[in-house]
Protein backbone atom coordinates (compact mmCIF):
# COMPACT_ATOMS: atom_id res chain seq x y z
CA UNK A 1 0.00 0.00 0.00
CA UNK A 2 1.17 3.35 -0.59
CA UNK A 3 1.76 5.91 1.98
CA UNK A 4 -0.96 8.76 1.91
CA UNK A 5 0.32 12.56 0.70
CA UNK A 6 -0.19 15.07 3.58
CA UNK A 7 -3.08 16.48 2.41
CA UNK A 8 -4.92 13.53 1.97
CA UNK A 9 -3.74 12.46 5.57
CA UNK A 10 -5.52 15.91 6.42
CA UNK A 11 -8.63 15.04 5.02
CA UNK A 12 -8.83 11.67 6.96
CA UNK A 13 -8.24 13.76 9.65
CA UNK A 14 -10.72 16.35 9.19
CA UNK A 15 -13.45 13.19 8.88
CA UNK A 16 -12.48 11.53 12.04
CA UNK A 17 -12.62 15.34 13.85
CA UNK A 18 -16.35 14.98 12.14
CA UNK A 19 -17.08 11.70 13.51
CA UNK A 20 -15.77 11.95 16.85
CA UNK A 21 -18.79 13.98 18.23
CA UNK A 22 -21.35 11.61 19.65
CA UNK A 23 -23.95 13.64 18.70
CA UNK A 24 -23.01 14.22 15.31
CA UNK A 25 -23.06 9.98 14.92
CA UNK A 26 -26.30 10.36 16.63
CA UNK A 27 -27.92 13.17 13.93
CA UNK A 28 -26.27 10.39 11.04
CA UNK A 29 -27.57 7.34 13.20
CA UNK A 30 -30.86 9.81 12.88
CA UNK A 31 -30.90 10.43 9.16
CA UNK A 32 -30.32 6.93 7.80
CA UNK A 33 -33.91 6.34 8.01
CA UNK A 34 -34.94 9.42 5.83
CA UNK A 35 -34.42 13.55 5.32
CA UNK A 36 -36.26 15.18 8.45
CA UNK A 37 -36.03 18.63 9.37
CA UNK A 38 -34.35 20.72 12.28
CA UNK A 39 -37.07 20.53 14.35
CA UNK A 40 -37.87 16.50 13.80
CA UNK A 41 -34.16 15.82 14.81
CA UNK A 42 -34.16 18.26 17.77
CA UNK A 43 -37.23 16.38 19.49
CA UNK A 44 -35.46 13.24 18.46
CA UNK A 45 -32.12 14.03 20.01
CA UNK A 46 -33.43 15.82 23.29
CA UNK A 47 -31.16 19.13 22.44
CA UNK A 48 -31.56 23.00 21.73
CA UNK A 49 -32.19 23.72 17.60
CA UNK A 50 -29.11 25.39 17.78
CA UNK A 51 -26.71 22.70 18.74
CA UNK A 52 -28.75 20.53 16.12
CA UNK A 53 -27.72 23.19 13.36
CA UNK A 54 -24.10 23.77 14.62
CA UNK A 55 -23.56 20.20 13.83
CA UNK A 56 -25.45 19.50 10.78
CA UNK A 57 -22.79 22.61 9.41
CA UNK A 58 -19.82 21.03 10.63
CA UNK A 59 -20.97 17.95 8.93
CA UNK A 60 -22.09 19.58 5.65
CA UNK A 61 -18.87 21.31 5.85
CA UNK A 62 -16.32 18.03 6.10
CA UNK A 63 -18.73 16.74 3.63
CA UNK A 64 -18.08 19.84 0.81
CA UNK A 65 -14.62 19.53 1.31
CA UNK A 66 -14.69 15.63 0.62
CA UNK A 67 -16.94 16.26 -2.53
CA UNK A 68 -13.87 18.95 -4.01
CA UNK A 69 -11.20 16.78 -3.35
CA UNK A 70 -12.98 13.96 -5.25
Amino acid sequence: MQALEDGALDHVADYFRALAEPLRLRLLNSLREGPRNVGELTLALGCSQANVSKHLALLAKTDRKSTRLN
